[in-house]
């Protein structure tokens, strides 16, 4: 018989892994999630990505669903849905630990690979943020306010910002965006 794949819940604005042994599969695999008492608390793009890879189910109201409902459900509850997990999918697929970006105003904050970013103690240079990302359409305009606040929130954690921009194919491009100083 195949191994199972772990099971993630869907409530709210987040999917739920409650099984322990699941949660330590999924969390060990570069830090997916975040725990949160003795569950493992996944973003929908970090939920989506991983049913992409075949790596988790999720279930809703006891039942699974597909790629198909599990995009159209989460769509609906995030409008940038879309554009994040074409950045975050691109971002991991490259071997980059990606964690939410939320408190730098930003979708995500990046770490390069082989990186623990929980590792107790005085952290090394390399173990901490390297980039902010936040992923945006196309056709998005942003004004240079926004940009600024970007840049000075990315640089006061000595972190570079970097603007994903998502095309109409679905590639992303990575734009860094730097103050200079006279």
């Amino acid at each position: 018989m195949p191994d199972e794949k772990p099971e993630g819940f869907f409530v709210d604005s987040r999917v739920i892994v409650r099984d322990e042994e699941d949660a330590e599969k999924i969390y060990s695999e570069n830090y997916y999630g975040k725990y949160n008492e003795d569950t493992l608390e996944l973003s929908l793009v970090e939920a989506y990505h991983l049913m992409d890879r075949e790596l988790l189910e999720v279930s809703n109201d006891g039942e699974k669903f597909s790629k198909d409902d599990a995009f159209q459900v989460f769509s609906e509850k995030d409008e940038e849905f879309y554009h994040k997990l074409q950045a975050y999918s691109d971002l991991r697929e490259r071997g980059f630990i990606v964690k939410t970006g939320f408190k730098f105003g930003a979708h995500f904050r990046v770490y390069p690979r082989g990186v623990n970013p929980y590792e107790e103690g005085p952290k090394k240079q390399k173990q901490h943020t390297k980039w902010i990302v936040h992923a945006v359409p196309e056709n998005e305009s942003l004004s240079f306010s926004e940009m600024s606040r970007a840049v000075r929130l990315a640089q006061n954690i000595r972190a570079t910002m970097l603007w994903a921009v998502v095309d109409s194919e679905s590639g992303v491009t990575y734009y860094e965006v730097d103050r200079l100083t006279p």
